[in-house]
């Protein structure tokens, strides 16, 4: 028994390590085809699995997208959070992060348009998840609006809300360059604190 189980061992580690594939190929087509149309088939096709092995991996195709999701909400967490780093301007630390999370966005991987284009409403399974995700990044830019200095009755909630729409919206409307990411990041953050900042 023992050594059938070790003659599995090696088999399973192979089988794990095709994952990251899994994902990258999932991402691939979700924001290509969307959730509904992406089919597991196709999917598996691309990494050369047969349908069911991909339960070894995922439960079914919600939690696949669960994790595509997240793996896009990480990295464009990363790279906010990266930009960041080291400053302590309030002022500079949203303008940062938002030039940051428009370059994100604007490098069209497949993750990063997943993120945009599937919504908590797309997938009734995965609703729940899938909010939590988005608010784990709103979480970030709530922090970030929270520390600036801006008059007494400025609602911090709905500036936050307006925020996130307008960088998330940012690949539909703007053709931009990480220059162009910079400097339209540097417009907007202005006009918030032109329009709220302390005089």
């Amino acid at each position: 028994m023992a050594a059938r189980a070790a003659g599995r061992a090696p088999a399973r580690k192979r089988a794990d390590s095709r994952a990251p594939q899994v994902l990258e190929r999932a991402a691939e087509c979700f924001a290509r085809k969307g959730f509904e149309a992406a089919s597991i088939r196709d999917i598996v096709r691309a990494v050369g699995m047969l349908p069911g092995s991909l339960y070894s991996h995922f439960e079914n195709k919600d939690a696949l997208l669960v994790a595509v999701y997240e793996e896009g909400v990480r990295r464009i967490m990363a790279r906010v959070e990266g930009a960041i780093d080291g400053h302590t301007d309030p002022w500079v630390r949203l303008e940062r992060a938002c030039a940051a999370h428009i370059q994100a966005l604007a490098s069209r991987t497949a993750f990063a348009q997943v993120v945009v284009r599937v919504g908590p409403a797309d997938v009734p399974a995965a609703r729940g998840r899938l909010i939590g995700l988005r608010e784990s990044c709103e979480a970030l830019y709530r922090g970030l609006i929270d520390a600036l200095p801006v008059r007494e009755g400025t609602d911090r909630r709905a500036m936050r809300l307006m925020l996130l729409g307008a960088l998330n919206w940012s690949p539909v409307w703007l053709r931009t360059s990480p220059g162009a990411a910079t400097a339209f990041a540097a417009a907007f953050v202005g006009f918030l604190r032109d329009g709220a900042g302390r005089e």
